[in-house]
This record gives C-alpha cells, structure tokens and sequence, in this order.
C-alpha cells in the first residue's frame, strides 16, 4: 500500500497511484474473463486481509466472497451512509456475513501448550497503542481507568522485534488480556492471546470473529459491554470474581481451539501446509456453507431482464 504518510488522503488518489494501477490491472483482467461474466463475480474470492486492500475498485468486486479480518475498515454507519453521497469506505450493503468470512489474523507470539501453562500473578493485561482512531477511542478511556490498578499491567508499544520478548513474558504470566477496539474492532492481539492461553476479555459492541458456528467463543473469551468497561472499577472487580474453576475450564478449552487459528501446522512431523485442523481448511469450509446462497443469487441473475438494475443487498445484523 502506498498510504502516503505526510499527505493526508493520498492514497485516495488515482494520478500517479501505483496502488490505483496495480488494482485497476487486476480487477481489469479478472473481470474480462467468462468465468467471472458467467457468474457476475459472485463465485470468486478475494483475500482482503488488510482494511484497505483494494480501496480503489471495492465496488466491483463487492458481488464476490471477500476473506477480511473485520469489517470494521469497510463501511460507515447506515445511519452516517444514508445521508451522504461521498463513500470513503466499502458500504454495509457490500459486507456481509451473509455472503463474506471472518478470517484470524496470523498470531506473532509462540504458541504456549496447556503442559507449559504456569502460575499466572498478573490479573489483567495489555500491550498496544493508546491512542487510537475512531472505535479505538474507547480504549483510551479504558487505558486511563486501568493503568494504575493494582495487578494490571498497560504497556505502550507493539510485539515486533522490540517488544516481542516483553509480549510474551506479559501475556503467559498474566489471566486475562485485554482486547478493546482499535483502528478496528480486532487484531492479531486477540490470537496472540489464544496462543498465549491468556484469557481474552473483549471489550466491543461489534466484533465479528472468525468460524462462529463452528466455534464458541463464550467458552474461551470473556466478552464487556463498553458501557460496563467504561464504569469505574468494575471490569477488574469482575474479573478478580471469575472462580479458578471456571478460568482452568477457558484454558482448556483454548488450547483445544488453538490450532484452528493456525495457518500452518503447530504440531512436529506435520505438512506445514493446510492442517485438517487448522485455518485454511476452516475458511474453506465457511466458504463450502455459503454455496447455496450463491448459486441461487447466479440463478436469479440470469432471468434479470435486459436494461433492468437491482441494486446489490447484503444486508445482515
């Protein structure tokens, strides 16, 4: 991505856009191709795992099956939407569950095994930017109400080669981590913490996560209303209140989840591509269950009358 630091909006631009060309060739040649006239693009499948990716031509490649992490980056509020000619982003007419899949983000921490899990004297904590934009505002406030709690630990910056040392010793010696919104409603902090068998505490009214349906988040997560989080005190008493039972119990059953986060195998001896169990063939599957509904949306489209124009619906609480 060209995003243009130090100008504002210009990767929004299209002269002189190296971003806009290379996305232009690509939908250019997909789109040429009777494969995609055939079925109006809605059997194909875009990889999309950067909020931005494929900015420039997101309205014509709406119609396919789009791989994204969130759809936090791809639309604006209806009620925001509605009323504006000017899109900066992909609409919510254009994600959907209904059609689109929830994929992890890759973990950049180790993966902790139950057999290595120690005495965890940390209650709660981060690791991250505090200031962030948009939904991550929130997190601001919770990092302001947080970071002089005893047994809590908020720390600024990033796992990268820096930080990677300090994210690992914090999240395998602390119960909870925490996991408020940032640019999006989710990132890879969330599995670093799955990886990690620290407990995530997800502080969000609109997260979508990957393979729900083949998954239960509500055994091995903690999920907060921002209005609770919000309130003085109270997430920590909360969470000082969950029984050890209950906190061995989410253990257990992340480490039984663990490899369904994996892009290649974590276990020795294993084809390091495509694990049965892991999260290429996870996604496959969640794109298997969705073929139904595309193929009768081809079906429908080939009695559309000539000159006729429906609008694309995908709308989905």
């Amino acid at each position: 991505m060209e995003l243009g630091w130090g100008a504002k909006g210009a990767f929004r631009r299209k002269e002189g856009n190296e971003d806009y060309r290379r996305q232009r060739e690509v939908v250019d040649r997909v789109t040429a191709h009777p494969a995609w006239r055939r079925s109006g693009g809605r059997d194909h499948v875009f990889v999309l795992t950067d909020p931005v990716a494929m900015w420039h031509v997101r309205k014509e490649i709406a119609p396919a099956i789009l791989l994204v992490v969130d759809f936090g980056g791809w639309y604006k509020l209806d009620s925001n939407s509605a009323s504006s000619n000017v899109s900066h982003m992909i609409q919510h007419t254009q994600v959907s569950l209904l059609k689109d899949v929830i994929v992890p983000y890759t973990h950049l921490l180790p993966t902790m095994h139950l057999s290595e899990n120690k005495d965890r004297p940390t209650l709660l904590y981060f690791k991250g930017a505090k200031h962030r934009h948009r939904g991550g505002l929130v997190r601001e406030k919770l990092w302001d109400l947080m970071v002089n709690e005893p047994d809590v630990v908020m720390e600024e910056g990033y796992p990268n080669a820096t930080g990677r040392e300090q994210s690992i010793k914090g999240m395998r010696t602390s119960e909870f981590c925490l996991h408020p919104a940032g640019d999006t409603p989710t990132s890879c902090r969330l599995f670093d913490a799955v990886a990690s068998l620290c407990i995530p505490v997800i502080v969000s009214d609109e997260i979508e996560l990957p393979f729900e349906g083949m998954i239960d988040y509500t055994e091995f997560a903690i999920f907060v209303s921002v209005n609770n989080a919000m309130r003085p005190k109270w997430l920590t008493n909360y969470l000082r209140n969950v029984p050890r039972q209950q906190k061995d119990e989410f253990r257990r059953n992340m480490a039984h989840v663990q490899p369904i986060f994996e892009y290649d195998s974590i276990y020795p001896g294993r084809m390091a591509s495509a694990a049965q169990d892991g999260a290429v063939n996870h996604i496959w599957k969640k794109i298997h269950q969705k073929l139904p509904m595309i193929q009768e949306a081809v079906t429908r489209e080939k009695r559309k009358p000539d000159g006729t124009s429906i609008p694309l619906r995908c709308h989905c609480t």
